[in-house]
């Protein structure tokens, strides 16, 4: 059962966050008394992502209070929940971060807009104001962030990074953070197309490959990298079910933390995905051969 599963893995990362915490002295905690452990709260928020309800309301109202309630013990009331979810915040980040998958050798980077509002509504939006910007791609014109993430040949994420909607696809920054560990065949789309970035991570033992613009010189490549590049699409793939299946991206977002809780929990919630998109074995054969 995928919630078992989920739970499982969320256990072991909150005793190793234990283990690490018990050479630090505890501090005095503000406020009312956590009842519920910390792996029962965030297996709760990350399951959401699978349960194809909405809003989280109606989920925690009809799964968690409902079927599921004799699954935790010490279940708590929405509102409660909801602080919760926020107060660990920083857990929740940091967990996502843990379930980064190890680099492969081929990889794709792409960025895909996170909308907080209507552009009609952009005047009126409060929440993230200040912090949100407006941004523009593919699609047109957007009020939000972008999220900039790289999967490998088996269509697991190994690095992200949220931004606000007017940073650059290139950034040197963001660039960093994406490819940290990476090394072989990156391929991305005509946005990543960039002198600098090409050297800058080719001294790292990363070959950027990208199509080429028209008003650009054809250039050799193999036949295998030809190949490859035809199937970056699997990142756009990837993107699709972090938005539309997975609940990336929605308007009812009441804080700044709750909006970060949902990006995180989302992006640990698709490394739980049973169908991601992937290259074939035939694919995978010749690359290793390669």
């Amino acid at each position: 059962m995928l919630l078992t599963t989920i739970f499982y893995h969320v256990d072991n990362f909150c005793k190793r966050v234990e283990k690490s915490l018990l050479t630090e002295k505890p501090k005095k905690r503000v406020g009312r008394p956590q009842t519920m452990r910390l792996s029962e709260i965030l297996t709760i928020y990350i399951f959401f992502h699978h349960s194809k309800i909405k809003t989280f309301k109606d989920y925690y109202q009809i799964y968690i209070k409902g079927i599921h309630r004799n699954a935790f013990i010490n279940i708590v009331s929405y509102n409660r929940f909801v602080e919760l979810i926020q107060e660990n915040m920083s857990y929740l980040g940091l967990f996502a971060v843990s379930l980064n998958a190890n680099p492969t050798g081929v990889a794709f980077i792409d960025s895909t807009p996170i909308a907080v509002c209507h552009n009609k509504r952009i005047h009126g939006h409060k929440i993230l104001k200040g912090i949100a910007q407006r941004g523009k791609c593919s699609m047109g014109w957007f009020f939000g962030f972008k999220l900039h993430f790289v999967i490998n040949n088996r269509g697991e994420i190994t690095g992200f990074t949220v931004t606000p909607g007017n940073v650059d696809d290139r950034d040197p920054k963001v660039i960093s953070i994406v490819t940290k560990d990476l090394f072989g065949k990156l391929f991305g789309d005509r946005g990543y197309i960039s002198k600098k970035l090409f050297e800058d991570l080719f001294e790292r033992s990363i070959q950027l490959i990208t199509k080429l613009r028209q008003n650009m010189k054809n250039k050799l490549m193999s036949i295998m990298d030809k190949l490859l590049l035809r199937r970056r699409g699997i990142v756009e793939s990837s993107g699709n079910i972090l938005k539309n299946l997975l609940n990336l991206e929605h308007t009812r977002h009441r804080s700044i933390r709750g909006f970060f809780c949902n990006i995180f929990s989302c992006i640990a919630a698709y490394a739980f995905y049973p169908t991601k998109p992937k290259l074939s074995c035939i694919f995978e054969k010749l690359t290793c051969e390669s």
